[in-house]
């Protein structure tokens, strides 16, 4: 299987962190019934995206983009050394995955100009920051790290309630570093980069477009995390913010790149986790490239 796509001018490669089984698909979307996961559990398995106990299986990776004028990561995974209780395949992790899919890629950390994150859960900004002499300091140290106004507002306002770890260690010493971004719906890097506002998951989550004059590719973030959202937009994840809102953004979000040349490249899906928007019945496929 290749990590590496290209599409216009652009570059794309896929960094793997874990594809490993998540939550039982009745547990992550609500609204999914077992009759409605029955009728669709021969594809499902078929993909890759669910396992004979009806567990979803999910990739987590960042995109690694090159354009003609810039290196961006979009997203930057779980993270080692971060205590994730709630999370045993996460927490106080210690593998050299990452950073071996970053190099067989053909980069090292100071190759990165930006690091664009499509909101700020524990798994989108682990790599955001490194342990280093016991202090929490940016991985990537050229890179500016762009953060959406409207979720780190959200993030910085609970964490002020109560401590919120991803944002304590993975957000604010980037900015104490002075090395975030904090922007607008209306920024764009370039003529190749610009956020698309996918509210829903947060309240300021965002997607990515990258392409000079069109969108060749988008990259979704967490508007959907199985296969099966996109077959079924309804279908919202109990970590949704605010899950009619998210389902709305998502139904939007497939009728605009339904059967066009888009690349959608999803975070969470299972390999190839890409492809393109197609429409099935009242629903929508993301047929793979």
């Amino acid at each position: 299987m290749s990590l590496k796509l290209t599409v216009g001018d652009l570059t794309i490669h896929r960094i793997i962190e874990q594809e490993t089984t998540f939550l039982p698909a009745l547990d992550l979307l609500p609204a999914l019934t077992p009759d409605l996961l029955a009728e669709n559990r021969p594809w499902m398995r078929e993909a890759g995206a669910i396992d004979a106990e009806d567990v979803l299986i999910l990739c987590f990776q960042s995109y690694v983009v090159k354009t003609p004028h810039h290196t961006i990561l979009v997203d930057s995974c779980i993270g080692n050394d971060k205590p994730r209780p709630l999370r045993p395949k996460w927490n106080m992790k210690t593998d050299d995955t990452f950073m071996r899919g970053l190099a067989a890629a053909g980069f090292s950390v100071r190759d990165i100009d930006f690091v664009m994150c499509t909101h700020l859960h524990v798994d989108h900004v682990g790599w955001n920051t490194r342990l280093e002499n016991g202090r929490w300091v940016p991985t990537f140290p050229n890179a500016r790290y762009v953060f959406g106004k409207r979720e780190f507002d959200y993030w910085a306002e609970q964490h002020s309630k109560t401590p919120v770890p991803p944002f304590g260690d993975s957000v604010l010493p980037v900015v104490e570093a002075k090395r975030a971004e904090i922007v607008r719906d209306d920024y764009a890097i370039g003529d190749h980069a610009r956020i698309l506002p996918t509210p829903g998951h947060t309240p300021g989550h965002v997607a990515f477009t990258f392409g000079r004059g069109k969108d060749a590719a988008v990259f979704s973030g967490d508007l959907m995390h199985s296969p099966l959202q996109t077959r079924y937009p309804e279908l919202s994840a109990k970590f949704d913010v605010d899950q009619v809102q998210a389902a709305t953004t998502r139904r939007n979000f497939m009728e605009r790149f339904c059967d066009t040349d888009t690349l959608c490249c999803t975070a969470h899906f299972p390999s190839p986790s890409t492809g393109r928007i197609r429409r099935k019945g009242d629903g929508f496929s993301c047929e793979a490239v």
